[in-house]
């Protein structure tokens, strides 16, 4: 069992109080799932039973169902609206390893519309439910991380790694989808099959008080702590990330499927997490078509041996607006690449094209493969603020860059106080401030400042 800690990083801010908190899920009953027939033994699949306790809390106007200590193996798992499922501790709830176990539901999976097997728990379309405990949701997912690997072996020398993530099924561990007033609290999660816990068009959810560990038994490919996906008025408080991929990160929807689509990211509040591994520790993208807005980040620990900080990435056939983005409070140790904009990201992976000779292909493919105009397809980013982010043992500070006919407008940086090797580089930006800044290099030097106008208060190279 993972020990149970709790994080006090940073100060609340106000802004992060204008999310609404869910409401409480109706507490007329509390059940134990071993009265539906769930035994605890780490060889009995439970999922009918645990189901059933579930569905007939709901059926009761709503309740608790509980799962009490022992190791419950279980397949897919449809929380209801009114119903909480607590997962005590010493409970831990273990993912089996049969894809046939995740039934197929329709949801976004990377940007794109598709069906896609369900997560071990899933809040889908549901309205007041709740997720919680102390805890431990084991997805298992080694046998998904390989099955991966081998496609990609498959996958890649065809010109193929873009569609590998789409055609390589795995579960995610939490799943909410379409919901509104939802809670996912205190849990430990650990070897996600894929996403850890994904929120997407959802409205009014707290994800508060969650240990994620994904690098137990390896090193899940994709295996993201928390995406909140085209949804509004979300709040992510004091969790605690070991990941494989991007620690926290905010989408809405890729290239011609996510502009059609159009759902934008909105009114996030994240505060007072610590990221100990991960690929990158604050991402935006790189699914940015819908566009983000109003996201505020304060009280964030980025430790080594995380590569990179803070990231906003995207394509120019992903299109979308960011903007009004707040980043404070921010310390970072031991972190390579302190601050990076990178909006021409991974093109063997962004960049879909079918190779000739392959007409038997399925929908999705078609639509990530779907051109999408230019003036539509360069992302535009505006508005930014980053204040108060210390940096110790950094490599690079910045390495920002966007498209001349986009450069990156209106950018504000407050106490900023980092020691780092090189100040890094800074090109088409336009309207970069920068008060009360403290840049430490070995060669006392700035940063390189190319195709750019108006940036002001720093000491460049």
């Amino acid at each position: 069992m993972l020990r149970r800690t709790v994080l006090h990083l940073g100060l609340q801010s106000a802004a992060a109080l204008s999310v609404t908190r869910p409401a409480p899920a109706m507490r007329q009953q509390t059940t134990d799932a071993a009265d539906f027939g769930a035994v605890g033994d780490g060889e009995t699949i439970n999922t009918r039973a645990i189901q059933a306790a579930i569905d007939a809390a709901a059926g009761a106007g709503g309740g608790t169902v509980v799962l009490k200590p022992g190791v419950y193996l279980s397949g897919a798992l449809f929380v209801k609206s009114g119903v909480t499922l607590a997962i005590g501790r010493g409970a831990t709830l273990k993912g089996v390893q049969d894809l046939s176990a995740y039934p197929m539901v329709r949801t976004r999976v990377a940007g794109i519309e598709m069906d896609w097997p369900a997560g071990l728990l899933n809040i889908y379309q549901q309205r007041g439910a709740r997720i919680t405990g102390e805890g431990l949701v084991d997805g298992d997912g080694k046998v998904f991380w390989d099955s991966y690997w081998a496609l990609r072996r498959d996958y890649d020398p065809k010109g193929l790694r873009w569609a590998a993530d789409y055609d390589c099924r795995r579960p995610r561990l939490i799943h909410v989808y379409d919901s509104d007033q939802v809670e996912v609290s205190g849990l430990n999660l650990a070897r996600s099959g894929f996403w850890t816990v994904h929120v997407c068009y959802s409205r009014d959810v707290v994800v508060s008080d969650l240990i994620v560990r994904n690098n137990l038994g390896g090193r899940g490919p994709s295996t993201d702590g928390i995406d909140i996906d085209s949804s509004q008025r979300v709040r992510i408080e004091r969790c605690d990330l070991s990941v494989n991929d991007d620690a926290i990160c905010i989408k809405a929807g890729r290239d011609w499927d996510g502009l059609r689509v159009a759902r934008p990211c909105r009114e996030v509040r994240i505060k007072d997490c610590i990221v100990r591994d991960a690929l990158a520790g604050m991402t935006f993208g790189s699914e940015t078509s819908g566009g983000f807005e109003d996201i505020e980040v304060s009280g964030l620990r980025i430790d080594y041996p995380v590569p990179l900080g803070i990231f906003f990435k995207s394509g120019h056939t992903r299109g979308g607006v960011i903007s009004n983005i707040g980043i404070r409070d921010v310390h970072l140790q031991d972190v390579a690449t302190l601050f990076r904009v990178n909006l021409n990201w991974y093109p063997n992976y962004s960049y879909a094209q079918i190779p000739p000779g392959i007409t038997d292909v399925p929908d999705y493919w078609r639509a990530l493969a779907t051109p999408v105009p230019r003036e539509q397809g360069i992302p535009r980013i505006h508005d930014v603020r980053l204040s108060d982010i210390r940096a110790v043992g950094g490599k690079v500070g910045f390495e920002a860059a966007a498209y001349p006919e986009a450069p990156l407008s209106d950018f504000t940086f407050e106490r900023l106080d980092w020691d780092v090797r090189e100040a890094g580089t800074i090109a088409n930006a336009r309207n970069w401030s920068f008060r009360d800044c403290r840049i430490d290099t070995l060669d006392g030097t700035g940063p390189k400042v190319t195709n750019s106008t108006g940036v002001t208060g720093l000491r460049t190279a």
